[in-house]
């Protein structure tokens, strides 16, 4: 798993990518022409402090690497919303492959 970085990187997710969303996350996807997969993840500071949102980070790092089938030549960010703070780690990881199922459906209609 690759990591996106830079601003410039995740203003062009931003703009030019599709949206899916659930209750707690938005997931935006574009295409990339490298073959791994590039993922970026942005919790605003009004979410809690460094801890809270280094913790739903790693988090989240954690499932996706680990329990959600993530397709090869695209660009991922996913944003946080308001709730996503609170989540355990049971409900993230069902949140997370839901997020992620609904843009495989979009993708197939």
């Amino acid at each position: 798993m690759h990591s996106l970085k830079k601003n410039k990187e995740f203003n062009y997710v931003y703009k030019k990518g599709e949206r899916v969303s659930t209750d707690n996350f938005t997931l935006f996807v574009v295409k990339s022409k490298f073959f791994d997969y590039r993922i970026g993840f942005s919790i605003n500071k009004k979410l809690g402090k460094a801890n809270k949102r280094n913790k739903l980070k790693r988090r989240l790092k954690e499932v996706c690497r680990n329990f959600v089938k993530i397709t090869p030549y695209k660009n991922y960010v996913v944003l946080a919303r308001n709730n996503a703070i609170d989540l355990d780690f049971s409900s993230l990881k069902e949140e997370i492959g839901k997020l992620f199922s609904k843009y495989e459906k979009k993708k197939t209609l």
